[in-house]
């Protein structure tokens, strides 16, 4: 029986292709779901499985990552929503990909040259794919190094490096610094996009920090990783999703 686990830090895709596949390909066996890059590289090493779908974009590791570290000779697809240049490597490679919103007739192409392929079939340059991918993957355009605040009738310039934490709220998102709050309309994922990613990490769904305001990480009783900031009395909790961040401090 032919295996395959599914890694993508969001429920409704993983879902949505756990229960396409079931329809497309009844016999293929998932083994395993991993919400971020840790987690998929675990069960790679553990279940051993025939075929990996693979996010590019998830916490912790990269798919790219992930697949690099790879131990096993499992076809990867690798989920992405990047434009044509990447898929470009793709095409011309034996791996595949699916773009984001992932549909049932791309799912059902991908299916059925993963049928086509066996398991002896000469291998592609992994390394030079991933290479490739990689420098595809770059961002072509600055991260946000300023915020538009405002405050009654009028609006601030708040540079991104003075933020200490956002936290979703409702509609809105708050960005708190060391001396106050103020409250924006953009949404908290939309921010993650655009902030840079050495700089602010997601702790929680609705909780994304800036690594230079970190003070110190400690635990509680239940094991949860607790953040005190430099510059705030308030404690943050990193949810479970995101403890591997943190695991090596």
């Amino acid at each position: 029986m032919t295996t395959a686990i599914i890694a993508d830090d969001e429920a409704p895709l993983r879902n949505y292709l756990k229960k396409q596949l079931a329809t497309l390909w009844p016999s293929l066996e998932i083994s395993g779901e991993a919400i971020n890059g840790p987690q998929a590289l675990e069960l790679l090493q553990t279940k051993q499985p025939d075929i990996a779908f693979l996010d590019i974009q998830m916490p912790g590791l990269t798919g790219l990552e992930v697949a690099a570290q790879r131990d096993t000779a499992c076809r990867v697809v690798f989920i992405t929503a990047y434009d044509q240049y990447a898929i470009q490597a793709f095409e011309n490679a034996a791996v595949d990909y699916l773009l984001k919103p992932v549909t049932e007739e791309r799912l059902q192409k991908t299916i059925d040259r993963l049928q086509q392929h066996t398991a002896n079939q000469t291998a592609v340059d992994f390394e030079a794919l991933l290479t490739q991918l990689t420098k595809a993957q770059q961002p072509t355009v600055s991260y946000l190094q300023w915020l538009k605040v405002a405050h009654r009738n009028e609006i601030y310039l708040l540079p991104v490096d003075e933020v200490d934490y956002f936290q979703a709220a409702d509609k809105y998102t708050a960005v708190v610094t060391a001396e106050r709050e103020w409250l924006v309309k953009t949404p908290i994922k939309e921010l993650e996009a655009a902030l840079n990613p050495n700089e602010f990490w997601r702790i929680h769904r609705s909780t994304i920090v800036r690594v230079g305001a970190i003070a110190r990480v400690s635990k509680d009783f239940q094991g949860r990783y607790l953040l005190q900031l430099h510059n705030r009395k308030e404690t943050l909790k990193v949810s479970r999703a995101y403890a591997h961040r943190f695991k090596q401090m």
